[in-house]
Formats: structure tokens, C-alpha cells, sequence
């Protein structure tokens, strides 16, 4: 049984990057959470800045995890825990090098094409102060 992070209850996993936003299964894109840390008022779903901060750190987990600049197909799987097969499609629009792939296309990618910065954190509070 999967247990809340934050208070041990009962839990399910929670996709830091969303599926409707391009997100995977992958074991770096998963929180567990119980339903009240989850989908509650203090929740990543309705809680913006929790939401950010989870991203920015998954996104630093992933610039950490791909410490080279390349990686081949094999070496994702290995290190992501994401079968070939969906690899494959992930990356299909994106240039193979003959390195392999470009680090920072793989971290674009599995954040739901998106890059997350602490600006926006900052952009986030400042605009809560002169709601």
C-alpha cells in the first residue's frame, strides 16, 4: 500500500507533471499523496505554488539524474525507468545526434514541454501581494 508522503495516510500517486500537460509515467513524476495532500485546498491541484514547486523540483531531479550532455535510447530506459517503446514516441519529433539525445531536449520533454524557472515562483507571490 502506497503511503502519503506528508503524513503516511493512505495514498495515490499524484503526476507532478499531468498527463493533460504532457506528462509520463515515470517514477520521478510521481508524489504520493493521500487524498487531502492530493486534491485538497492545500494540494498541488489547488494550490499554484505547491504546483510550481514540485515541478522545479523534478525538473532539478532530472538535470541532476542526466549528468551528460547525450544520451542513447538504452540509457534513458535505465535511468528513467521508462519502457523503449515509449521512448521511442516521446522523442520522435526530436533530433537524434549521433551522441544520442540532446540532454536538454529530454528535460523539455518530460516536463511536459515546458521549462520551469524560480522566476515564476517569484512571478506567482507577486502577483498574490497585489491580488
Amino acid at each position: 500500500m502506497l503511503r502519503c508522503e506528508i503524513c503516511g495516510r493512505q495514498a495515490d500517486k499524484h503526476h507532478i507533471v499531468y498527463r493533460s500537460q504532457g506528462g509520463v509515467d515515470f517514477p520521478l513524476n510521481f508524489r504520493y499523496l493521500c487524498s487531502e495532500h492530493h486534491r485538497g485546498k492545500e494540494g498541488p491541484h489547488k494550490n499554484r505554488r505547491l504546483d510550481l514547486e514540485y515541478k522545479l523540483q523534478m525538473q532539478k531531479s532530472l538535470e541532476q539524474l542526466l549528468y551528460k550532455e547525450y544520451y542513447s535510447i538504452d540509457e534513458l530506459v535505465l535511468l528513467l525507468q521508462i519502457n523503449k517503446g515509449m521512448l521511442k514516441k516521446l522523442f520522435k519529433d526530436y533530433k537524434l545526434y549521433k551522441e544520442g539525445y540532446k540532454k536538454s531536449d529530454i528535460v523539455f520533454r518530460l516536463m511536459g514541454k515546458k521549462v520551469y524557472t524560480e522566476y515564476m515562483l517569484e512571478e506567482y507571490y507577486d502577483f498574490i501581494a497585489n491580488f
